[in-house]
Order: C-alpha cells, then sequence, then structure tokens
C-alpha cells in the first residue's frame, strides 16, 4: 500500500486560502444537510498543565472521505520554535478503507480555521467592514488576517499581543506577506476601538475582550479558546451578540466563551441562533441590523480537516507534489 505524504510547506501551497474558503463554505453546507458525521473530539488533559492530545475523526459524503486528525495542543511552545498545534491528519479511501495518505496538521489547522472565519466574516459582517483588529500575533493572527483581506475591503490594522517582541514579528511579516502596514496598539481596548472586525486568536484562558469595548456594527471571530475552561470574550461581550457557531453540538459541549456565561445564567443554549452552515443554506438570515453585534464562536471541526486533506490530495496527485512511501499491504492500483 502506497501513500502519500505531505509536509507544511506542500500544504501550504496545496491549499491557498481563497481555494480553502470555498472548500469549508462547502463542507459546512455538507454538515448543514447531514451529510458528515462526526463523534465531539476525544482530549487526553495531559499532567502538570502541560497541554492536551486530542484525536478527531470524522467521515463525509461529499465529498466522499474518510480521516482524522490527531494534534498535541502545547501552549507553552508559542515564542519558541514549535507550533502550539503540532500532529497529523491522515485521510483514507472510502472505497476499501485504506490509508490514502499522511499530511501535517498544523499548517492545515492555520488554514482552514482562518478560512471559516473568512466564511463567517463574509455571512455576518456588514459590507463597509473595514477596520481590522486582531488579539494575539501567532500562526492564526496571521491566517486571520489573510482570510479577512480576502472576505473584506480592509483598509486599516491594528493588533496587539501580551508580548511586544510578537507584535513587533507580525507586524514585520504582515507587511513582507501582504504589503499591509499593522499598527502596534498598546493594549487591547486600544486595538479593538472603533473596529468592525476582530478576530481573538489568542491562548488565553481569562476574557482578553470585553463586550464594553465592542462598537455597535462589529463582528467578532472569537478562535483562540476551544475547551470549556477557557475564553477570550467577558459575559457580557458574549450575551451583547448575535451569536453564530461551527456546530451548535459542539459548542454546547465544549466552548468556555459560550458554557461560562451560560453557567453564569446570562443566556440559555437558545442564545446560539445557528451553525454557519445554517446561514449558507438560508435557513437563517445571519445579521439582521446594521448596528448588531455579530460573533462567530469557532472550535474548529474534523470535517474541515478532512475535507482539506481530501482537497490537498486531489491538487497533489495533479501536481505531481509529496512523496510516495511504501508502506506494505495491498498496493493501490
Amino acid at each position: 500500500m502506497r501513500i502519500l505524504v505531505v509536509n507544511q510547506e506542500e500544504v501550504g501551497r496545496l491549499l491557498p486560502m481563497a481555494e480553502c474558503m470555498e472548500v469549508m463554505a462547502e463542507v459546512l453546507r455538507s454538515l448543514g444537510r447531514g451529510e458528515a458525521l462526526l463523534p465531539l473530539r476525544t482530549i487526553v488533559h495531559l499532567p502538570g498543565g502541560l497541554g492536551e492530545f486530542a484525536v478527531m475523526p470524522s467521515y463525509l459524503a461529499r465529498p466522499a472521505a474518510i480521516g482524522l486528525k490527531a494534534i498535541t495542543v502545547f501552549p507553552r511552545n508559542e515564542g519558541t520554535a514549535y507550533d502550539s498545534h503540532q500532529g497529523a491528519v491522515l485521510l483514507f479511501d472510502v472505497e476499501h478503507g485504506s490509508l490514502v495518505a499522511l499530511m501535517d496538521a498544523s499548517s492545515i489547522t492555520a488554514i482552514r480555521t482562518a478560512a471559516v472565519s473568512g466564511v463567517a466574516t463574509r455571512l455576518l459582517a456588514r459590507e463597509d467592514a473595514a477596520d481590522l483588529a486582531i488579539l494575539g500575533t501567532g500562526v492564526q493572527a496571521l491566517t486571520h488576517l489573510e482570510a479577512m483581506l480576502l472576505a473584506r475591503r480592509v483598509s486599516r490594522v491594528r493588533a496587539w499581543s501580551r508580548s511586544r517582541d510578537n507584535v513587533a514579528r507580525f507586524v514585520d511579516a504582515a507587511a513582507r506577506r501582504f504589503g499591509v502596514t499593522v499598527e502596534a496598539a498598546r493594549d487591547a481596548r486600544a486595538a479593538v476601538e472603533g473596529a468592525s472586525l476582530i478576530c481573538t486568536t489568542t491562548s488565553a484562558h481569562q476574557p482578553i475582550l470585553e463586550g464594553a469595548w465592542i462598537a455597535p456594527g462589529a463582528h467578532v471571530n472569537a478562535v483562540g479558546s476551544s475547551i470549556r475552561t477557557a475564553r477570550e470574550l467577558d459575559s457580557a461581550a458574549m450575551k451583547r451578540a448575535a451569536l453564530f457557531v461551527d456546530r451548535r453540538e459542539s459548542a454546547q459541549a465544549e466552548a468556555g466563551d459560550f458554557l461560562i456565561p451560560k453557567a453564569e445564567g446570562a443566556f440559555g443554549d437558545e442564545h446560539i441562533l445557528g451553525d454557519l452552515g445554517d446561514v449558507l443554506l438560508a435557513r437563517h438570515p445571519g445579521r439582521t441590523a446594521s448596528g448588531q453585534v455579530t460573533v462567530f464562536k469557532s472550535l474548529g471541526l474534523s470535517v474541515e480537516d478532512v475535507a482539506s486533506a481530501h482537497h490537498i490530495h486531489a491538487a497533489a496527485v495533479r501536481g505531481g507534489l509529496g512523496t510516495w512511501i511504501e508502506l506494505g499491504g495491498e498496493r493501490r492500483p
């Protein structure tokens, strides 16, 4: 059996952001139509607060694919030579169940997470949203900048991080990669003041964005937190928001940004207005007023990884990229 190995650099070449946004929109439609199977992720919390090990399998009917992502999440890696999220995405053949490809998970996660935020921004942000604030300046910040530039005509970008060195590196990277000038904000409040687009991409466990700071009509992509006990937005921010998620079941089980204010009595499950798939399938109108604050709470779904891997595999075969290795067993024709 031969499988295709696709490394980090090749993933970036084979999954450009604009294409990934279209792939993510379609997989979210498929999820909304009930054409996917995905259990809640299995997470092993490592001792001493070291990090987490997570496994996320799923099945897609369109495009037909089976796969899983296995990753470690080590927040202490931020600012080091190692990504905070590392692992692999495995893609399987739906006809025979054989392993087809092994791909770098860090790059897929970085691209597809931002691409879903880009889809959410196209659906929920005001058409004239152009003032972007990014809280956090790691890997997700850079890919989110790229997605926001595709989703709206961004004319101003501000960024904040607890590390001034990280902000400086982000400012330099944004100028080199996208030709964009990023203003380094003195604090989170200064970064978001008057912003019509806000992306929170931090590893914070306590809120770094307060509801009182958010301008009327703003759209927020809340990305960084993916566990029950951590959040980036305070309860006031979540309570005032028209809230949308990638998947209701996941948010109700895993999203600290939602679960903590719910436990405080700020709202109930009905506060989630819909999945992005509901908006894409015209089951929900999305934003209903120009002054409305919308929030997309992103957790990340394994079907997004599997759909990305399917797209990458097809592109790699067409372009002759990746490395084929022999595992033994029945050979693929």
